[in-house]
């Protein structure tokens, strides 16, 4: 096993991966920006280390700089978390040219499934169930229009590299695929330096669930409970929960076996999740593969009993998985928020500043509370809005939901703004706490209620 890790990463996840490698007798080494020098994630690691000023790019995005921090510190192995380097191949190569173990997959494994087409390639090549698309890459507006008339609208373009919306657009008709495939391509371009783009068929009615995977070098694979995710927000996630409430035990065998199948034909490593549009027949169709730990994890720990994070070191360090499929078992039912420090009555504009007060209701069973929040924090505008994770698990969904609402009651922020509102109100929608939505129903029907609200609240 490692004696010491450094850990690339910074907020709650940096804390989060820092205390299992302390419960495991593992040395920790946190890197931070000029900006987070104070940072809860640099007081609980054994030794902190500046990687650069308080831009992404300068700091956690500078590879050299972070490798050259492990190089330093004695650092066996390197951690990346979530976002920053976490998929970034080029950067997993460049830990394992200094002998420096990663913990995640393999380099040409990242590349492999970072590249949405390729990835879709494989997968068909390995019978997973695709979404109707374009076969290749869509270099131009031509290409596009000729693809479209196969699959029919709506479709939905999408940067081959990256995540998280940047390069994606959905299009509706004939009429407004040309100037928004430029749109798009061009902000693939500026985002990841890659402007190939592909199409995909857009599923209406459909729910995204995702499994979690992991699998050893010796082959060993483990599935666990899928996660419902499809209350989104311009592409990102707002609640997630596990098991989803519209997967039967018999689709969960179904989805194991096509997850099973996939990470097989790559021979993967590590853990990762795969992700799917679920139709209203109850089929999964494959959307893509993240190669990293998800910032959702918690429920999946939450109904398992897991920790992803000690699993994700032991496989990395070559130990053969402990558990075996039928190890794995769901207990009850997790439901998790995120707490971002957003203005939800300003088209959830970012806040920053000093937090002054902060309380989050960290006691009672089935609570978990992942953050590095602290009283006289200071929240930076250089990084990610989203500050906690309000997670909840109880034996039933509805009790769980209950529990999360009271949660989110209890939280209280002094000094920045931060959406706790907004997670009241959808606690409180009637379709949310019934399951009765998919993907496109906290943008379509709950937001124009939902700003509509605000509207008036800003009138009296």
């Amino acid at each position: 096993m490692f004696k010491k890790v450094l850990v690339a990463n910074r907020g709650e996840i940096a804390v989060r991966i820092i205390r299992t490698l302390k419960e495991m007798g593992i040395g920790t080494v946190a890197i931070y920006s000029t900006a987070d020098k104070d940072s809860l994630h640099v007081q609980v690691a054994d030794e902190a280390i500046c990687v650069g000023g308080p831009k992404p790019a300068d700091s956690y995005l500078n590879m050299k700089n972070v490798v050259t921090a492990a190089l330093l510190t004695g650092a066996e192995a390197i951690h990346p978390g979530y976002g920053f380097l976490s998929e970034n191949s080029l950067f997993a190569e460049m830990v394992g040219d200094v002998n420096i173990k990663w913990i995640g997959p393999r380099p040409e494994t990242i590349d492999l499934m970072g590249n949405k087409e390729h990835a879709r390639a494989e997968m068909t090549q390995a019978g997973v169930p695709v979404i109707p698309g374009s076969d290749g890459y869509i270099h131009n507006v031509d290409e596009a229009i000729e693809v479209s008339r196969k699959t029919g609208f709506p479709l939905l373009l999408k940067a081959a590299a990256g995540g998280g919306g940047k390069g994606m657009r959905f299009v509706y008709s004939e009429d407004e695929l040309a100037e928004n495939f430029i749109n798009a391509q061009s902000e693939a371009k500026l985002s990841y330096g890659d402007d190939h783009m592909y199409i995909e068929k857009v599923m209406t009615d459909v729910r995204h669930i995702e499994m979690q995977v992991i699998r050893d070098q010796f082959g060993n694979v483990i599935c666990l409970p899928e996660r419902n995710c499809s209350l989104q927000r311009r592409n990102q996630k707002v609640m997630e929960e596990s098991p989803a409430a519209s997967v039967t035990p018999t689709m969960r065998e179904e989805l194991m076996d096509i997850v099973t199948k996939a990470v097989n034909a790559i021979d993967y490593e590590n853990t990762g999740t795969i992700e799917f549009l679920q139709d209203q027949e109850g089929k999964f169709y494959f959307m893509e593969m993240n190669t990293r730990i998800q910032v959702e994890h918690p429920v999946t720990e939450m109904v398992t009993g897991l920790d992803l994070v000690r699993l994700q070191v032991e496989v990395a360090a070559g130990e053969e998985l402990k558990l075996k499929q039928s190890d794995v078992k769901i207990s009850g039912h997790a439901v998790e928020m995120r707490l971002t420090a957003e203005k939800p009555e300003a088209n959830f504009a970012p806040s920053a500043g000093k937090v002054d007060f902060v309380f989050l209701p960290t006691g009672g069973p089935g609570v978990r509370i992942d953050s590095a929040l602290y009283n006289g924090d200071t929240i930076q505008p250089f990084y990610d809005s989203m500050i906690a994770k309000l997670i909840a698990h109880d034996e039933t969904r509805a009790e769980a939901l209950a529990k999360l609402e009271r949660m989110v009651d209890e939280t209280s922020l002094v000094g920045v703004s931060t959406s706790q509102s907004f997670q009241k109100e959808l606690l409180l929608d009637e379709n949310v706490l019934t399951d009765n939505f998919g993907t496109k129903y906290l943008e379509d029907t709950f937001m124009p209620k939902w700003e509509e609200k605000m509207a008036e609240t800003a009138t009296k």
